[in-house]
């Protein structure tokens, strides 16, 4: 069966995935995932890749970055990847692979789309019910972008930027995100796209992609957070006060 192609545009997000060969351990103690996340902040310098988002789960990892080049995400990971494998089978006496495979990624359009994609990964220790507020769970990027927890690493969105002009102003709208769990619809999108490597946005986005980069993109259902409760009038997102915000 031919692999699937993985698009990596300049400038656009995506929403990468790389799990634990038959859903193993990547990571033991917390030296495992301090390094990890160096690591991440290393080479995303090095290959111009910006962070918005992490999370690291005990057998796979969620990052929603940006490339500033075309191809930068294969080189970013597989830099990663590498010297990750390296320093775990050392630590850990064992041989072969840590991955499964090629990661994961797909396309996320800005906006709410970007928003909802930040959401989900950082509610992933909730859904795994390894927590029960995102805030208990360490390695995730929610400390960041919703407590206002300085990082060494994360580069923040305009999409995030635009929520609201001061940072304790946009971290209390982004933390409301958060009341609610995402619904099964949006879950379901979510994971379809980054399955199938396409796009997760409207599709008037695809269309647009589909006409620009000449590339294949099926345009044939809906995605994004826009039937969920937490995006109707009474959102608090849709009262964003940054001078570009896409909720006004």
């Amino acid at each position: 069966m031919p692999r699937s192609n993985r698009l990596c545009i300049a400038d656009i997000p995506l929403h990468v995935i790389q799990r634990g060969n038959n859903r193993s351990n990547c990571f033991v103690e917390a030296k495992d995932y301090q390094y990890y996340l160096k690591l991440v902040g290393q080479y995303g310098k090095r290959f111009e890749v910006d962070i918005h988002a992490y999370v690291l789960m005990t057998n796979h990892v969620h990052l929603l970055l940006t490339p500033r080049k075309n191809g930068a995400v294969s080189l970013f990971m597989q830099a990663i990847g590498r010297k990750y494998v390296r320093y775990f089978n050392k630590k850990y006496e064992r041989t072969g692979t840590l991955w499964e495979g090629r990661f994961k990624s797909c396309i996320i359009e800005t906006g709410l789309y970007f928003l909802t994609v930040s959401r989900y990964i950082e509610l992933n220790p909730v859904r795994a019910f390894m927590v029960e507020n995102p805030g208990d769970f360490m390695w995730s990027s929610f400390a960041v972008n919703a407590l206002g927890q300085k990082s060494d690493f994360i580069e923040f969105h305009s999409c995030y930027l635009a929520i609201a002009n001061s940072d304790a102003k946009r971290q209390q709208l982004y933390l409301a995100l958060f009341a609610d769990e995402l619904s099964d619809h949006v879950l379901e999108k979510l994971r379809d796209s980054i399955n199938r490597a396409t796009v997760y946005g409207s599709d008037s986005y695809k269309r647009q992609l589909k006409d620009e980069l000449k590339i294949k993109i099926s345009v044939n259902c809906h995605g994004g957070d826009r039937r969920s409760h937490r995006f109707n009038q009474s959102d608090p997102l849709k009262k964003g006060e940054g001078p570009d915000s896409p909720f006004k």
